[in-house]
């Protein structure tokens, strides 16, 4: 019988194709009733200007492409925010290094 107090220790596999990773340049993340979703983007070209042929409003077109969309529990998404906070303050303290402030693709 498992005891609920005990550690846990996770076996992760590693596909042999994940194992590079997918690079991605942003997240977006939304949310149903029952999860959250994380679409991770690259940039499939440069930005560029556009005006809206109906309202004349001038806009950024930044084309994306997902390389991975995440699916997780509600639950989960503290324990995310927690580990993600926690790697960032490590990461921080290795580098010396703050992330930059200020979004990443203008106004």
């Amino acid at each position: 019988m498992a005891d609920d107090d005990a550690p846990r220790q996770f076996e992760i596999d590693l596909p042999p194709e994940e194992i590079a990773g997918h690079y991605a340049d942003f997240a977006n993340v939304w949310h149903t009733p029952t999860v959250f979703v994380m679409d991770f983007l690259t940039l499939a070209q440069p930005p560029h200007d556009a005006v809206d042929a109906e309202t004349g409003e001038h806009r950024t077109i930044v084309p994306a492409r997902v390389v991975s969309r995440i699916r997780i529990p509600p639950e989960q998404v503290f324990e995310l925010a927690k580990a993600l906070t926690q790697q960032l303050e490590f990461w921080e303290q290795e580098t010396g290094r703050r992330p930059a402030s200020g979004p990443l693709l203008g106004d």
